[in-house]
């Protein structure tokens, strides 16, 4: 291999290494939010909406239940990854294909719900019966665009650490040995 080819190859591992170490940290926040709410904790919780709070006020254990749930979900799919990358997982190719949906999807759901809690805020989308301004707040500015950056972040990832079908130099005949 060539020094400059092993050097690009070596600033493209560390550029990945940054990338699934950023969404690892910003999907622990997310989990770190869901699991103090599912504990009980209640602050930021507005922000997700006045349902959510309503939610856990009358029904503690259920809401608990379904937060912690949550929590842990957004736990394994911040931590997977690094897993994946320091190759401790088992069944590699499986998760990565879970999380070349994840990934984009998480991109989409926090660009969808930006836009939209956008469009609300700025009065270019107006709901019927009113909106939660805390709640379009918190998406807007907030959970979205974490969702955003981690699934950019995850993206970049398995782009940067996607296999790469070696190129075989044809033979002085012109043939692919």
């Amino acid at each position: 291999m060539r020094e400059d080819t092993r050097a690009r190859t070596r600033r493209s591992r560390n550029a990945a290494r940054i990338l699934v170490l950023a969404a690892a940290v910003i999907g622990v926040v997310h989990a770190a939010f869901s699991a103090s709410w599912a504990l009980g904790g209640t602050w930021l919780l507005s922000t997700i909406g006045a349902i959510a709070v309503e939610f856990s006020r009358r029904e503690p254990l259920e809401s608990g239940l379904l937060l912690g749930t949550v929590a842990l979900v957004k736990l394994l799919a911040a931590l997977i990854p690094v897993a994946l990358d320091a190759q401790r997982m088992p069944w590699p190719r499986v998760w990565r294909a879970i999380c070349w949906v994840g990934g984009p999807g998480i991109v989409l759901y926090g660009l969808v719900n930006i836009v939209a809690s956008g469009a609300v805020l700025l009065g270019v989308l107006v709901p019927e019966g009113g909106y939660d301004r805390d709640a379009m707040i918190g998406h807007a500015l907030l959970w979205d665009p974490l969702f955003l950056l981690w699934g950019l972040a995850l993206t970049g990832w398995l782009w940067l650490t996607r296999p790469v079908a070696r190129r075989v130099p044809p033979t002085p005949e012109g043939r692919v040995k």
